[in-house]
């Protein structure tokens, strides 16, 4: 078994189940940051190419991650939403067009399609959850004016994964362009871009790839990035972005295009960190833990008298996410006990949203279960 303790020196006071929001950054992360930070004191940007080594470095690890075919297809944006925007943005709608996405999705994934309405473009959202297939669901919500369906990987509140496969399949036979917003399930579930090649893929770090907040990627397939409009202009993206006396200027043909200025150096350093270790662990045995963790926290729910699980049963359906409800208490009410007790969570879909990552141990899970079973007791007791 792969463990790394030193890595993850949480506060052993916690019951840390709260990937699915902030993740923890590991140890060679925070150390990275500091050792940017000091040199940054002492020696102000006297390294700026060792950095651009870096920057080059996490590109690579970014399309390794998702196994896309070049770092050039790569940008490096502020976050989840920045990406989105610049896909909604950036397509050439024309009026009549229509977005299909998930009801319910989460508000950055459904806001940057609403926001097409003035152009004439239509958001219609299935409630694809409510239904026993989901994803042919959404498949038969595909009409002849959808240009593109917008999909997180992996639903923020009640933790479905979705068969995304099967959808950019249906999608591209009916020449439907497919966006992803994969957030809540790259670092805690594989995504091969080549079985599920995707037009878009948007992700933030600081969830399950354990980075700061302020980082993410944007992936465009290379086809179609000089056909997205640019909004965002600045000296980070033309094609030769360090000859700031030149007269003249064009977009990178790179993804580098969607990058306008100032790129953050310090986040570029972390993310690189963090990305270093899933790579010394193996995306493998890192899905096969998180798999594992989800699995052991259903088992031990059932077994304390009124607990729902919202989240499907079975790993094909499956990431990092386990929503479970309590028949008599509001998600709110036993959230907040939670929290007092340190055990770190969110109030999701009416209940508790758990989310371990692959390194946490089976003694915080069981000390979390233990929690829940109190919690649960003392609650309906004093009530």
């Amino acid at each position: 078994m792969i463990y790394l303790p030193s890595e993850f020196p949480l506060d052993p006071e916690l019951c840390y189940l709260n990937h699915a929001a902030i993740g923890p950054w590991p140890r060679r992360t925070a150390q990275v940051v500091a050792s940017f930070a000091q040199q940054s004191m002492l020696e102000g940007g006297t390294r700026y190419p060792d950095w651009l080594v870096v920057e080059q470095r996490l590109r690579e690890r970014l399309a390794r991650l998702i196994n896309a075919a070049d770092p050039d297809d790569i940008a490096l944006v502020k976050n989840t939403s920045e990406g989105l925007s610049i896909v909604s943005q950036g397509l050439d709608w024309r009026d009549g067009d229509e977005v299909v996405g998930l009801h319910g999705d989460f508000c950055s994934n459904e806001m940057v399609w609403q926001a097409l309405a003035d152009r004439g473009v239509r958001y219609s959202a299935v409630d694809a959850l409510a239904t026993d297939d989901p994803e042919a669901a959404l498949i038969a919500a595909l009409g002849e004016r959808t240009r593109l369906l917008a999909l997180s990987t992996v639903h923020f509140a009640t933790g479905y994964r979705f068969d995304v496969t099967r959808v950019v399949e249906a999608c591209h036979m009916r020449g439907v362009l497919v966006s992803l917003d994969a957030i809540q399930s790259l670092g805690a579930v594989k995504f091969d871009l080549q079985s599920t090649p995707a037009d878009f893929v948007v992700a933030g770090g600081h969830k399950w790839l354990l980075s700061p907040e302020g980082l993410g990627f944007l992936y465009c397939r290379p086809a179609l990035r000089e056909l997205l409009t640019l909004h965002q202009f600045g000296w980070a993206m033309r094609d030769r972005p360090y000859e700031f006396e030149s007269s003249g200027w064009r977009p990178a043909l790179s993804a580098r295009r969607f990058e306008s200025g100032t790129p953050n150096m310090t986040g570029i350093h972390a993310l690189d960190a963090s990305l270093s270790l899933f790579e010394d662990v193996g995306l493998a045995y890192v899905e096969k833990r998180v798999v594992e963790n989800i699995a052991y926290l259903d088992e031990r729910l059932r077994g304390i008298d009124g607990v729902e699980i919202a989240t499907p049963a079975g790993s094909p359906h499956r990431a990092g996410i386990l929503t479970f409800r309590h028949t008599r208490i509001p998600g709110q009410t036993l959230h907040a006990s939670l929290m007092a007790k340190r055990v770190i969570c969110s109030p999701r879909a009416g209940g508790i949203r758990l989310a371990p990552h692959f390194y946490t141990p089976e003694k915080i899970l069981e000390r979390t279960i233990e929690h829940i079973d109190q919690t649960i007791q003392n609650i309906i007791k004093n009530n």
